[in-house]
């Protein structure tokens, strides 16, 4: 490499051999950053003598950043490259018609429709025709004859609509979540400094060079090197896979890498790396995210979760970091590879999440999915009926009443007929699988998630949306959500008075204020601004943290500048700076005077800094002695008042360190932080949104429960509860504080206990003074609660980094979208946009909608399915043939599966929806209205369609249509039977809208404009079909009276539907609901046990293992799945030798094989085309490393007990280049890692499948 010529020269000469005249080239600068610590310092010495050199080789200030003129930038990208990663090229409207293709009932169709065509050309000579028996009779002429190849043409030809509209779906729906991920993507901004202007700018403009000033909270978008930085810590678990937080200096480790977490402080580095040069980026390039497409996410969850194994192996075999990060470096693949979602995980949390209760997948899908089996089993069992019911029939006909021989001539003829019944019972089957129920979820869901953009909520996962229905308790911060996070400073306690509104500065003594003025802009982040208003007459803006906002916007107040301050002591003169976190509540600087001495200056909650103070600036400027009776005093007559008016109360302070001390162990916080002098307490307003009131009482009447869990102090917290609405007056409701709950919650032992719990969250409204722990095991207690009847569904509000645990925690976590952190953005399933509590209440309603539309959906698929398998049923037994001909049935199914879908799927939601309590997770999914409906419909429909079959010709005086030859001609009798069932169809649609037993059906139908149109337009085409569709749909054009009956019988099923509404639901006790969710109970514990392993009990996989493995697969295409795993085990050959891809084919293979489920979170049959929809999902809700419940795979029960030896060779073929040196601690360690495991080890798993 190039550095060479640079070794021992500082800051040389720039050569002009180097990429566009930058001092470095970029192959220099991704080789620096692959070295860490030590090593990487000394490389730093080495070429370029410091960071500053370094700077000035990428020709850039480490104070003023790059100039930013546009020629530069662009120069810079083409040089070093852009800061963003290709994403997957998206699949193809082919691939998607392949993959639609693969559908188990449409290719016995195809090849039915084939073998009809085929037969349909084949003539037997005339003579023998006579001997064949009535059926094959010669009825027909020779017009007829030709059209015999009709209708396998039609069925070939509605077999490709259906593909067609079920590949554009997957397709939109793709889009959309493409169009989704780039939204959230734009949305991820930067602070980063050009020509000494702080700026914001988007993560992709980041360039090389750039300097960008870095906060906690943030997720680093680049690699890079620490310029300057106060107490910084950094969570690099996503990259390395150590949980520990590491500290950066500048004398220890200054190197800054892409995707991690910045957990405390802050500062300020230059960019080196920037996209696929970054170390992220080289993990993504290594996964194979940029080239190839077959790669799938889920095998970069496995490959992460392989990853993950073998580091901990390797971490288990060798202590020393230093060789594991050479070996590293050396075998790139042995990265940890992590997209950048990782939780702050690692070895001890595993472990103590494996004994967590698991999570259950998604409610709506686990329900419909058994839903779907369900019905599936039924019409399959009934088509085979059918089919086995026509041919006896026919048998029994021809060679017994009419007592024919076989004729070798009428073979063909006899096999036609076969076909034809095959035909038929295939129909049926197509009829019966509601392969519209995924395609009305995912219409329903992708809907809702575009509507919702427009309500504030950028939806990350889209089950998310729909488990917001079912919540039945919100956690809420306080600050920014319940409140305008404005925060104004109204009171103030300083020179021995208190002030109610903000004094005038000639009331302060001038040193006090000196004091006040100089703490408050040292000491407030200097990434804190505030900034002219933008319109003219508007508020000033507030960038940054909000409290320190109010704090600057105070010292104006005063008439004094604090940027002047800021401009004589730049952030790069403060001597050190205890950064604010969760666990200091407070934040201090540190100033080294011209003398030599210190002074430090302290700013906090005013509980916890007033004990820290010794003295207090009286009313003359001099300090006098702070007593705790004088702290008691001031905690009655200031604290308490301004707390009770919810205010939040911050206490100002500083210390003094003289030289003859010496310089103090700035290590020690707790000798550092005493010994302080008050300078004076304020009382900072934050005020109720005004919309804030209105949502909670909604909230409250739709059955779900607000509590507040705030930092802040109780006083602040009850008074501002009072103004929300979440506290009523003259309530018995629990308020308490951190401490106590923790007192409450945990026994002798300090344990945690379920039943402490239980007794207190049914009262508690507010928790205040609450750690980000106390919110993790608020949420997690309420979440495992066993006391009411329902399990609780809880969603929760976070902003900070310290609540990413409870967001993950949460069924839906809600992170905001202006003050959320990245960190808590990034565990979140919803983004609230605006930072608004009344977006949650929309949310609420949206989450309402989805299940509601599916119920309707349900509602009206149900009643087509029930009535169409019956006709074709009973037509088929009684005139042996089914009275709805193969391509009518496809029309019928197209009509009620894909537009049915989107009709119904897409009502928009009413504020009625929030008048009842939330469904919870076992109610069923068709209520016993709804079961009424169907039940009440079906029997109009089917009176309706038996009275035409067997009494329609003489109503109508047309020639009957029963017991027609083979290939006759279509009758006016059955045309008018398919017409007057697809009408009933379209009316019953209208009646489907309405699922609570509601009268008026009509109620805001043009709202929706998607149903008007789909109605409209499917009349529009049942015409054409009727008059114009001739032979293939098996039609006659009907005359004028016959279309008005048929639209008479058609209108009646509204009719019907006031009369079923009259009847109430409770007289009918035999009416049985259906689609519940699974219960825990219901599972075997054998099964349970298998389980264990997986972090969701998925319903879907339970149905599967009883057996119905292949109608699924018609169902649900679990084809793609097989290709991804192929796709996987060709990408990464974790299973070498073991057993080749192509033996993996077979479904049942698939579902043997315990080995793919090896520490995967996610059971890999796709649920509901859940396929593409989570390849978008940026981060799957398990993705997270600390999810995996414990780190060994699932096995079957009763396996034989783990034994070490070969599984290393099978579980982790690249083993670090160190494992050689430290092969004679492998076997031991293995064993270990065997032991704790549940039922076994990689090892087992692959045996049994062996």
């Amino acid at each position: 490499m190039a550095n060479n010529s640079y070794s021992g020269v500082k800051n040389s000469i720039v050569e002009a051999n180097h990429d566009g005249d930058f001092g470095c080239s970029l192959k220099e600068l991704r080789s620096l950053m692959e070295l860490r610590g030590a090593e990487g310092l000394n490389k730093i010495g080495e070429s370029y003598g410091d960071v500053h050199g370094l700077c000035n080789r990428l020709k850039t200030s480490p104070t003023d950043g790059l100039s930013g003129q546009p020629a530069d930038i662009e120069k810079r990208k083409t040089v070093f490259g852009q800061n963003f990663i290709p994403p997957k090229k998206p699949k193809t409207f082919l691939q998607l018609v392949w993959e639609a293709l693969q559908d188990v009932t449409l290719i016995i169709l195809e090849v039915a429709a084939v073998v009809s065509l085929g037969l349909s050309f084949y003539r037997p000579q005339d003579a023998e025709r006579e001997d064949c028996g009535k059926a094959a009779g010669g009825g027909e002429d020779e017009h007829e004859a030709e059209a015999g190849w009709i209708e396998g043409a039609a069925i070939l030809l509605s077999v490709i609509c259906v593909v067609l509209v079920t590949a554009f779906n997957d397709w939109s729906k793709e889009k959309q979540f493409r169009g989704l991920q780039s939204r959230i993507e734009q949305e991820q901004k930067f602070t980063v400094v050009r020509g000494g202007q702080v700026i914001q700018i988007p993560v992709a403009e980041i360039v090389v060079g750039d300097v960008a000033q870095i906060k906690y909270g943030d997720l680093l978008p680049a690699d890079g090197l620490l310029i300057q930085g106060n107490d910084l810590k950094i969570d690099e678990s996503s990259l390395t896979g150590e949980s520990d937080h590491v500290k950066k200096t500048q004398e220890k480790d200054l190197m800054l890498l892409s995707g991690t977490h910045v957990m405390e402080g802050s500062g300020k580095m230059v960019v080196t790396a920037v996209g696929v040069n970054s170390q992220t980026g080289i993990i993504f390039t290594l996964l194979g995210a940029a080239e190839d497409e077959d790669d799938d996410d889920e095998d970069e969850k496995k490959k992460e979760k392989e990853e993950k194994k073998k580091q901990r192996k390797n971490k288990k075999q060798d202590g020393s970091i230093e060789n594991r990060k050479k070996a590293k470096a050396q075998d790139g693949a042995a990265m940890e590879m992590q997209p950048l979602n990782s939780d702050e995980g690692g070895d001890a949390e595993e472990k103590k999440k494996a004994n967590l209760p698991k999570k259950e997948k998604s409610v709506l899908q686990g329900k419909l999915t058994k839903l779907a089996v369900q019905i599936g089993k039924a019409g399959l069992v009934m088509s085979a009926i059918t089919v086995i019911i026509l041919v006896v029939l026919f048998v029994l006909n021809t060679f017994w009443i009419q007592n024919l021989p076989w004729v070798k001539a009428c073979t063909p003829i006899y096999i036609q007929f076969f076909v034809k019944f095959f035909i038929i019972g295939v129909t049926v089957l197509v009829v019966a699988v509601p392969e519209g129920l995924p395609l009305a979820v995912t219409i329903s869901l992708a809907y809702s998630v575009k509507k919702m953009m427009k309500d504030n909520n950028l939806v990350r996962h889209l089950d998310a949306c729909e488990t917001m229905g079912n919540a039945t308790a919100i956690c809420s911060d306080k600050t920014g959500t319940l409140t305008m996070n404005r925060m104004t400073v109204v009171q103030a306690y300083v020179a021995e008075k208190h002030y109610k509104k903000v004094p005038d500065p000639e009331n302060i003594p001038a040193s006090i204020l000196d004091f006040l003025i100089l703490g408050i802009a040292v000491n407030c982040a200097y990434t804190t601004k505030i900034m002219p208003p933008e319109k003219e007459g508007g508020l000033p803006r507030q960038v940054g943290n909000k409290t320190e906002c109010a704090l600057l916007g105070f010292s104006t107040d005063l008439k004094r500048d604090y940027q002047t301050i800021r401009n004589e002591i730049p952030e790069e003169k403060l001597h050190k700076v205890y950064t604010f976190n969760s666990v200091r509540k407070s934040m201090s600087t540190v100033l080294k005077m011209a003398d030599g001495s210190y002074r430090m200056f302290s700013k906090g909650a005013s509980e916890i800094l007033l004990k820290k103070c010794y003295k207090i600036l009286t009313a003359s400027g001099e300090s006098k002695v702070f007593r705790p009776r004088d702290r008691d005093d001031m905690v009655k007559k200031v604290i308490e008042p301004m707390a009770s008016e919810g205010l939040r109360t911050i206490c100002l302070a500083y210390r003094d360190f003289s030289v003859t001390d010496g310089e103090p162990d700035w290590d020690n916080e707790n000798d550092i932080l005493t010994g302080l002098t008050c300078i004076c307490v304020v009382g900072i307003e934050d005020p109720v949104r005004p919309e804030v009131p209105d949502a909670i009482r909604k909230c409250q009447r739709a059955g779900i429960t607000v509590r507040m869990v705030t930092g802040d102090n109780i006083n602040t917290a009850r008074a501002i509860a009072s103004k929300c609405g979440i506290l009523q007056p003259g309530d018995d409701f629990l308020c308490l504080e951190g401490k106590e709950f923790n007192r409450r919650i945990r026994n002798e032992k300090g344990e945690i206990e379920q039943e402490r719990i239980d007794k207190i969250w049914p009262k508690l409204r507010v928790l205040a003074r609450s750690s980000p722990t106390d919110k993790h095991t608020l949420v997690k207690g309420i979440i495992d609660s066993t006391v009411s009847e329902q399990r609780q569904v809880v969603a929760v509000t976070g902003d900070g980094t310290n609540d990413g645990p409870a967001l993950k925690k949460a069924d839906v976590g809600f992170a905001m979208g202006i003050a959320g952190t990245d960190v808590a953005k990034e565990a979140s399933d919803i983004i609230l946009t605006d930072d608004n509590f009344s977006s949650i209440v929309k949310a609420v309603m949206w989450g309402r909608n989805v299940y509601d539309s599916i119920s309707k959906f349900l509602q009206f698929q149900l009643t087509v399915n029930v009535v169409a398998v019956i006709v074709a049923f009973t037509g088929a037994c009684i005139t042996q043939d089914s009275p709805l001909k193969a391509v009518q049935m496809l029309w019928v199914n197209l009509i009620m599966d894909t537009f049915a879908s989107l009709a119904l799927a897409t009502e928009p939601p009413t504020e009625a929806l929030l008048f009842r309590k939330p469904y919870g997770r076992n109610k069923p999914l068709i209520s016993r209205t709804m079961m009424k409906n169907i039940l009440g419909q079906g029997v109009y429909q089917l009176v309706i369609i038996f009275t035409l079959l067997f009494a329609g010709e003489k109503m109508f005086d047309v020639d009957s249509g029963r017991n027609a030859p083979l290939r006759a001609p279509p009758s006016e009798h059955y045309t008018i039977v398919f017409n007057t069932f697809v009408l009933m169809q379209l009316f019953n649609e209208i009646n489907a809208r309405k699922i609570h037993g509601e009268r008026n059906v009509f109620d805001g139908i043009f709202n929706n404009p998607i149903f008007c149109s789909i109605v409209f337009g499917t009349f529009v085409i049942q015409i054409i079909i009727v008059q114009f569709g001739g032979k293939p749909f098996s039609c006659v054009a009907l005359s004028i009276d016959h279309w008005l009956w048929c639209t008479f019988l058609g209108f009646g099923s509204l009719l019907w539907g006031q009369v079923i509404s009259s009847i109430p639901t409770s007289r009918l006790k035999f009416l049985k609901t259906a689609g519940h969710g699974t219960q825990k109970e219901e599972i075997p514990d054998e099964e349970l046990e298998e389980l264990d392993d997986m972090d969701e009990i998925d319903h879907a996989e339970r149905e599967l293992r009883r057996g119905q493995i292949l109608w699924f697969r018609g169902l649900n295409r679990i084809q793609t799945q097989i290709r991804v795993v192929n796709a996987f085990r060709s990408s990464i050959s974790l299973y070498e030798g073991l057993e080749k891809p192509e033996s993996r084919t077979s479904i049942h293979n698939f579902m043997t094989h315990p080995e793919f489920r090896i520490e995967d979170s996610e059971p890999h049959i796709p649920l509901i085309d859940d396929t593409d929809a989570e390849d978008d999902a940026p981060t799957k809700r398990n993705s997270a490393s600390s999810r995996n419940a414990s780190p060994a795979p699932p096995s079957p029960a009763g396996a034989a007990p783990p034994s070490p030896g070969p599984t290393l060779n099978a579980a982790s073929p690249n083993q670090n280049n160190n494992a050689v040196e430290s092969s004679n601690h492998l076997l031991p360690e293995t064993t270990k890692a065997g032991d704790h495991s549940v039922p076994g080890s990689p090892l087992h798993s692959l045996e049994t499948s062996l």
